[in-house]
């Protein structure tokens, strides 16, 4: 093996080094039973991201508005609180949050079916814990997603 070669492998990361050598991994969602695109497909991280942000700003902007009488530090503590509740109520009912709606997402079971209020409820308690949102699979899907058996999708 050329050094030049394993540094490249290094650069590129594990996925890259075993394409390279012929293992396919198919596409995101592939095992999941999900196309490649359009509706149904995995929601792409940056749509996911971007929801999260809309999502966030509105939690902050009634926190900060009607519960911490123009105190930052608490407008972000009851920001939590109301954005937990804003997911198991949107999610738990319609599949998505106002930010995932504008965004054109929707969290359903890996069999397709809408989550139940539990598996909702872990979700977002594991969201608000923030790193299993940031450890993914090869569907990209984060761990919060993984353990409450859940996929966000594009609508």
């Amino acid at each position: 093996m050329d050094n030049r070669q394993a540094i490249g492998s290094w650069l590129s990361g594990p996925r890259a080094a075993a394409e390279d050598m012929g293992i396919e991994f198919g596409h995101r969602g592939e095992r999941l039973g999900l196309p490649e695109s359009g509706p149904g497909a995995v929601a792409p991280i940056g749509r996911r991201i971007g929801a999260l942000v809309v999502d966030w700003a509105l939690c902050m902007l009634i926190a900060y508005g009607f519960l911490a009488a123009g105190d930052p530090q608490r407008a972000g503590n009851w920001a939590l609180l109301i954005f937990l509740l804003l997911s198991l109520l949107t999610v738990g009912t319609i599949g998505c949050t106002p930010g995932k709606r504008l965004l054109g997402l929707r969290v359903i079971g890996e069999d397709g079916a809408r989550l139940s209020l539990p598996r909702v409820l872990l979700r977002s308690v594991l969201l608000l814990l923030v790193v299993p949102a940031v450890v993914w699979d090869r569907d990209t899907r984060g761990l919060h997603d993984r353990l409450a058996r859940a996929v966000q999708v594009r609508i």
